[in-house]
């Protein structure tokens, strides 16, 4: 059996959740699906699947095998492509990654639009709170919002005026000591969203000083989620830290209030990432042409809204 052609369906399993589905995506039997499965375990001679008849669950040696295969297949489809000149026809999947709400809100909008206008390309848009690797995990472009380490991957930069703001509700403020300066929040409740510090914020330098100043906390609820931490915090649990777009809406009507923002830290780089070796590939370039302007007017136009917030 071919190594690559099992990868594939191995790939495929994993993607629509189960052997069934990989099945009538790959328009081959239930048998020869589980046939390259085996095949695959066989040849690494370790279990990368734990199956069940409903469900799929890759085994610890499968999570890193999974990746490796994601990368390889990536890496196939752009030598194919580039070895038969395919260097203006856009077609494949094209696999983005994306902060959830940004990537819902935003990318996602403009991605549909695209898809429109290339009938041969298809899409996979994972929303992550994580940075993804993106060679590792065969993703071809990534919108990132932060400051970027040095990499090979290349970088174009949408915007850079997305603020981090400590907001609490009205109610929450009228009922607890006035938050006037960062070490006041040593008296407050803290809904802290992981992507954010578990147990400390910090805020810009006090007057003369070049210090940034660090708040340490014991956070009374942790969430993985925007929306958790947005619905909590409107319910008056206590005071969240979160991007400014996450909830411009939210103080724009006066469900939430911003609090210390002489102290915010500086604006952070919004940019989308590609792997080198896959700025070339047609579908990639055309999303890069397509998307840059309007995710930089879009970006323009939320951090326009964030600076009228107080």
């Amino acid at each position: 059996m071919d190594r690559i052609d099992a990868m594939k369906v191995f790939i495929a399993a994993l993607d629509e959740g189960s052997l069934a589905g990989a099945s009538r995506t790959l328009k081959r039997s239930p048998t020869a699906v589980s046939r390259a499965i085996a095949f695959l375990e066989s040849h690494v001679g370790v279990e990368l699947l734990h199956r069940t008849t409903r469900s799929l669950r890759l085994s610890e040696a499968g999570d890193r095998y999974a990746t490796a295969c994601r990368r390889v297949l990536a890496e196939l489809d752009e030598a194919d492509m580039l070895a038969a000149g395919e260097l203006s026809s856009p077609s494949g999947t094209l696999t983005l990654s994306a902060p959830p709400i940004s990537g819902e809100e935003v990318l996602r909008p403009i991605l549909d639009d695209f898809l429109e206008l290339h009938p041969t390309v298809s899409a996979r848009l994972l929303l992550l709170d994580r940075a993804v690797n993106l060679v590792d995990e065969g993703v071809d472009l990534a919108l990132r919002i932060g400051e970027l380490p040095d990499s090979s991957l290349i970088s174009t930069r949408i915007g850079g005026d997305v603020r981090r703001v400590v907001v609490a509700s009205p109610r929450y403020l009228a009922d607890h000591p006035v938050i006037a300066e960062p070490s006041d929040l040593a008296k407050h409740k803290i809904v802290a969203f992981t992507n954010f510090g578990l147990d400390s914020w910090n805020f810009t330098p006090a007057n003369r000083s070049h210090i940034p100043r660090t708040v340490q906390f014991s956070p009374r609820l942790v969430v993985n989620s925007v929306r958790a931490a947005v619905a909590s915090t409107l319910a008056g649990l206590g005071v969240t830290r979160l991007y400014s777009y996450h909830v411009a809406q939210y103080v724009k009507d006066g469900r939430l209030k911003i609090v210390l923002a002489d102290a915010e830290p500086s604006p952070l780089p919004v940019s989308l990432l590609t792997p080198q070796g896959r700025i070339s590939v047609p579908k990639v370039r055309a999303f890069v042409d397509f998307a840059t302007p309007r995710l930089r007017a879009e970006f323009a136009r939320m951090a326009a809204g964030a600076n009228t917030l107080p």
